[in-house]
């Protein structure tokens, strides 16, 4: 399924509008994670394992917004929109997707 941040595709008519779609994914960061990261943040560097788990979540999100898009009958996703939160005093990852199901011609 094509899935884009864009309003439109390039050189595709758009059939028709399904309406809105999400997805959202909360994963929780384990102590062992969150200490390492505070060391990065002590010494510089990047946090690898908190890296992973945003992309991991991120994929989710984007996985559900396409399942319900599929429901819709639709056959892309535009104007997709990411965020990304910390919740529970910051002990867990969340992450949003939101975008219009569409169906483009082939």
């Amino acid at each position: 399924m094509l899935m884009t941040t864009t309003n439109n595709i390039e050189g595709k008519k758009i059939l028709k509008y399904h309406g809105l779609v999400t997805g959202e994914a909360i994963l929780g960061a384990n102590i062992f994670k969150d200490f390492f990261a505070g060391i990065r943040d002590i010494v510089g560097g990047r946090s690898a394992a908190y890296e992973k788990e945003l992309r991991q979540a991120k994929e989710i999100a984007l996985q559900e917004m396409q399942v319900d898009a599929t429901n819709l009958g639709g056959n892309a996703v535009i104007a997709i929109d990411l965020d990304y939160e910390t919740v529970g005093q910051g002990s867990m990852l969340m992450v949003t997707a939101s975008g219009t199901a569409i169906t483009l011609e082939d």
